[in-house]
């Protein structure tokens, strides 16, 4: 099939939906690629760059009515009219707010395929658009802070003195939030964070930020679709009361609050007054409205009290390369998803849970919203009891769990019999066991100790300490003792189950983020 990749309408855009290198990934699949001449241009991406990786270049007309279009952003009535019936349409479509654009679509009988409506699912997190245009604006809405704030991030120590880091307080913390929290702890601000998720809590420290507590009243149930929910008026009085504390602290203020395209509002103009002057607000929803009541989307704002409120609805555009080839890579993993014979042909696999959830009109009809996607998720323990899962497909029966009491007599029985055994045993087997019992403990803290994000790193400590077990338990394998050796296969077998075992699941992990992988 021919695949068309047009020049961007929308006034000052500087993106494009595939880069020379998605361009090839699209020639592999056996399709044919198109580009429309300067499409690329605004991102340093010359024409003579896609004709050198196989693409042909065209007018807009020829771009258009190909087989498979893929942009940026929705198309103009004009662009509209250009395609053919029977065509696919593939970019952001903002279905849930342009209801009229799907009717239109579906009457010119388009299949269109929305890339900010993918299911919030890890098989297609490498097809998520969203994520990637927010990654972009956390990172980059650190870097329009830095420009505006009068001072620097880290705090330096000086033979004229000592200057202390930048505060950052970042409100939310999903794709953005996460990438603004990590970019401003790089450049040694001290930042804290909340989410009225209180299960991202770890995610957040683990960036090197500090998690912000919220009583009970702020705090939001697990999502069941992967999207936070809508507050309560509860809930939006308890948050405003957190806001606005840590606002009238901070330097920099990083909003990133957006909810299916709509921006609640988080900042009043009263907790704007109450921030210090030079202090700097980056809304980062700002297209959908913007959190802070004094945001005007686009533009930058100065307060009577000289904070300053930066708008901008452009931050992914400001960075066009590295943007535009995380875009292009979004659409080459649909399409790789869709084109499973690799032979060219297309395929629109309604069954398929992922092409269901993006494709929002097809044979002539309207098919948003599309059936729910259930993301099962769990809530930390919380002080009044152990949370439960936010979605379940069926109650699980109950499981027959030992009385404390019972637990209690079990374990000391357990270490009678161990007492036993160690008192009749030789000296040196005596000395033995007291170490190992000594091991497990001190094992057993410093490996629950650690967060879930450095679980990856330690499962390479764990390989090397079962190398040691595996060479020690070889060297005793020809031991005149049974005793001795039964217990030294015992333990060359399991260790080589951790090593290898080990080495298998890294190796998994490392492929699920290879180039190119269409997982």
């Amino acid at each position: 099939m021919r695949i068309g990749v047009p020049r961007e309408s929308t006034p000052g855009e500087r993106l494009v939906a595939a880069t020379p290198a998605t361009v090839r990934t699209l020639l592999r699949l056996g399709h044919d690629v198109i580009v429309e001449r300067g499409a690329g241009d605004r991102a340093d991406l010359p024409d003579e760059a896609y004709v050198e990786a196989g693409a042909s270049l065209g007018d807009a007309e020829e771009v258009w009515r190909s087989d498979v279009v893929t942009a940026v952003h929705a198309p103009g009535e004009q662009e509209q009219d250009l395609l053919r019936p029977g065509s696919v349409l593939v970019c952001q479509l903002s279905p849930a707010t342009h209801t009229d654009l799907l009717e239109a679509l579906a009457g010119r009988r388009v299949t269109a395929l929305a890339l900010d409506a993918v299911p919030r699912i890890s098989r297609a997190q490498s097809l998520d658009v969203l994520s990637a245009l927010s990654n972009v604006a956390g990172y980059r809405a650190v870097i329009e802070a830095a420009e505006e704030f009068g001072g620097m991030f880290a705090g330096q120590v000086t033979a004229a003195g000592t200057t202390p880091p930048a505060r950052v307080f970042v409100i939310g913390a999903g794709v953005a939030g996460l990438a603004a929290i990590g970019t401003a702890a790089s450049l040694g601000a001290q930042v804290r964070a909340f989410d009225v998720r209180p299960e991202v809590g770890e995610q957040v420290e683990s960036m090197g930020a500090t998690f912000v507590q919220a009583d009970d009243d702020a705090r939001q149930d697990v999502s069941t679709d992967g999207y936070a929910s809508t507050l309560t008026e509860q809930q939006e009085e308890a948050t405003r009361r957190l806001y606005a504390a840590e606002c009238a602290e901070a330097d920099i203020v990083i909003t990133t609050a957006l909810v299916r395209g709509t921006a609640p509002r988080t900042l009043t103009n009263e907790t704007i007054r109450a921030m210090r002057p030079g202090s700097v607000v980056v809304d980062l929803a700002a297209p959908g409205g913007g959190n802070a009541e004094p945001t005007v989307p686009g533009e930058r704002v100065v307060t009577e009290n000289g904070v300053v409120i930066l708008g901008w609805t452009d931050l992914p555009a400001r960075m066009p390369r590295h943007t535009s080839q995380l875009i292009g890579t979004n659409v080459a993993n649909l399409l790789t998803l869709m084109t499973p014979g690799r032979d060219g042909a297309l395929e629109i696999d309604l069954d398929d849970v992922v092409v269901r959830g993006m494709t929002v009109a097809h044979d002539g009809e309207v098919l948003w919203p599309p059936p729910p996607v259930s993301v099962t998720a769990s809530m930390p323990s919380s002080p009044g009891g152990a949370a439960e899962p936010a979605h379940e497909a069926e109650p699980a029966a109950p499981a027959a769990v030992p009385s404390p009491r019972r637990r209690h007599l079990l374990a000391g029985l357990a270490a009678v019999l161990v007492g036993l055994a160690v008192a009749a045993s030789p000296p040196d087997v005596a000395g033995h066991a007291v170490v190992f019992a000594l091991a497990v403990v001190v094992g057993f803290y410093v490996i629950s100790s650690v967060i879930h994000a450095l679980h990856t790193p330690l499962m390479s400590q764990t390989n090397a300490i079962s190398g040691i077990i595996l060479v020690g338990a070889l060297l005793q394998i020809g031991s005149e003792s049974w005793l001795v050796t039964t217990l030294a296969v015992v333990a060359a077998s399991v260790a080589s189950i951790n090593v290898f075992g080990g080495f298998l699941v890294t190796r998994k992990m490392l492929k699920m983020f290879h180039r190119g992988s269409p997982s």
